[in-house]
């Protein structure tokens, strides 16, 4: 779980060349996307397609991503028990998850909620990433990120656009609490040659590091679901807003 809020900025952020900015393996790579832009079939929800969940205002942009990615890799974690309620607010707030992680004392870059439905991710070299919902369906939804990211201070920045198809499929749900099987689909794009030369010097490995950069990104959020669950008298301090 070491680096997972990071991970998670960098996923956003774009999987393009991150290696030199982490301590982890660089979590980039391509991986075939899917020739279809559909919404994964999990257990209990309704297959559709992007165009049709995505708000108006972003389908233009999202479909653009998801149909000539420049990196797309896929994850599905294991499944995790947790209140029905408290899961699904976990990933409408990712800066008090990431938070949540400070406080236990596990790395993670600090996210900042930008208001309006808006999330930012910085880092010290420079990176600025910004992300919303843009649409939503049973038991998932979809990101929209656009930003740019710098390795380190002394390399140029890699402008990137992202979008994340999260899927929380409910199972054996009882009494509010229910065990979610999630997955994750991730889409970005760069026209950067840094991004172009990143991908190449991975070569074949690319597919197994971009997929463990995605398994961070849902474990960023279930570590956090299962901790909550099994620790509920401290939910409420280690997720409170910073002071």
């Amino acid at each position: 779980m070491l680096g997972a809020g990071k991970t998670l900025g960098v996923l956003l952020g774009g999987l393009i060349g991150a290696g030199a900015a982490l301590a982890q393996p660089p979590a980039a790579g391509p991986v075939a996307a899917d020739p279809a832009p559909a919404l994964p079939n999990t257990a209990g929800a309704v297959r559709a397609n992007l165009s049709e969940v995505v708000h108006a205002d972003y389908r233009e942009a999202v479909m653009k991503v998801v149909k000539q990615p420049t990196v797309s890799t896929r994850a599905t974690a294991p499944d995790v028990v947790c209140t029905v309620s408290m899961y699904e607010w976990l990933f409408d707030h990712p800066d008090r998850v990431a938070l949540a992680w400070q406080r236990l004392k596990v790395p993670a870059v600090p996210i900042t909620d930008a208001g309006n439905g808006q999330f930012t991710w910085a880092d010290e070299n420079g990176s600025e990433v910004t992300w919303r919902t843009v649409g939503t369906f049973k038991d998932g939804l979809v990101w929209y990120a656009t930003g740019k990211v710098k390795p380190a201070l002394a390399t140029p920045s890699v402008p990137v656009k992202a979008v994340a198809v999260l899927t929380r499929a409910k199972k054996a749900a009882k009494d509010g609490v229910a065990s979610f099987a999630s997955t994750v689909q991730i889409y970005m794009v760069s026209d950067s040659l840094a991004a172009t030369a990143a991908i190449r010097l991975l070569g074949n490995t690319a597919p197994k590091v971009a997929e463990q950069g995605a398994e961070q990104f849902l474990e960023f959020f279930n570590g956090m679901a299962d901790y909550v669950q099994k620790n509920p008298t401290k939910a409420d301090a280690l997720l409170a807003p910073k002071k």
